[in-house]
């Protein structure tokens, strides 16, 4: 017989974060595939000043000095966001050409208890690149060390 008590309406730790990820993923995909965030950005700010504009009582319209200040401050806006995406390019191009120069290099990188050495065969692109070596496919930060000589020889 089925007994009321043994009914539980609490979550495990495994439940709740496989249904925070089908919550996330849901809500991804309502919003085109961007995650919704709750600071305000430059087109938010720009919104926010257009419907000040619309909305100003006629008898007492925005101060010139006012209007200037919003404008100054939402151009400084933009340029920290152009900023903001400038680095995050220039970080990814760095991580890249770093990664490019260990091809040809003999590099040795752990692999749980074991430390293997290598070749350095290929090298991807992209924010994460990863290295071939041996044929396996890593990350950058697993190298230990990295040498010019050919394995074996010195």
């Amino acid at each position: 017989m089925f007994e009321a008590n043994s009914v539980s309406n609490q979550m495990n730790s495994a439940q709740k974060a496989m249904l925070d990820q089908s919550v996330n993923l849901f809500n991804k995909t309502l919003n085109n595939g961007t995650v919704k965030s709750n600071e305000l950005g430059k087109d938010d700010f720009l919104k926010i000043l257009i419907t000040q504009l619309q909305n100003q009582d006629p008898t007492k319209p925005m101060e010139d000095k006012e209007f200037i200040s919003q404008m100054a401050q939402f151009s400084s806006l933009e340029q920290m966001t152009n900023m903001s995406e400038g680095f995050q390019n220039l970080t990814s191009q760095l991580n890249a050409s770093s990664a490019m120069n260990y091809l040809g290099k003999t590099v040795q990188y752990s692999e749980g208890e074991n430390t293997i050495t290598g070749t350095v065969e290929a090298v991807t692109g992209g924010d994460y690149p990863q290295i071939l070596v041996n044929g396996r496919y890593f990350d950058m930060n697993e190298i230990i060390q990295v040498s010019n000589t050919i394995e074996g020889k010195e």
